[in-house]
């Protein structure tokens, strides 16, 4: 009985072991999954907010921006995958494309500290004009695919 019992044991924690080793091999995502904005505003809108909202605001559009841009000729919203592109989920092209998420990651996060020092100094009026560029720019990626 202990037999049978250490044997399912054993063959349980193969197959175990054997399924989260598959997962490394699934399909990544181009487009960071995470990568998305709330709302749009409108000028009114944004005239009434505080400073320090406008810079969160500047920041998460300059943050959106950066990681959807580069991957325009791929795909414009998150989900789209190497292999739904047609691009083998080989090791190379996974491995391309991780290190190109975190050379994004850390331009991401060395610009978003940048902009924390220097943002503050800048005009309310700038500051409402640039967010809603970023929205204009993001809106025209949302219509993209009628280029196509």
């Amino acid at each position: 009985m202990k037999i049978k019992i250490t044997l399912l044991s054993i063959c349980l924690f193969l197959i175990t072991a054997y399924s989260f080793a598959q997962k490394k091999d699934t399909p990544k995502s181009i487009i960071n999954k995470h990568v998305g904005i709330k709302k749009y505003h409108d000028g009114e809108e944004l005239e009434h907010m505080q400073k320090g909202q406008l810079l969160n605001l500047y920041v998460e559009r300059i943050e959106v921006l950066t990681n959807i841009l580069p991957y325009i000729a791929f795909a414009t919203k998150p989900g789209t995958t190497m292999s739904t592109l047609g691009i083998p989920n080989s090791n190379d092209n996974r491995k391309a494309l991780e290190a190109q998420h975190e050379n994004t990651d850390s331009y991401v996060k060395n610009t978003i500290e940048f902009q924390k020092v220097i943002l503050p100094y800048s005009d309310k009026g700038n500051l409402v004009s640039a967010v809603l560029f970023y929205e204009e720019i993001m809106k025209s990626i949302h219509t993209y695919d009628q280029y196509n």
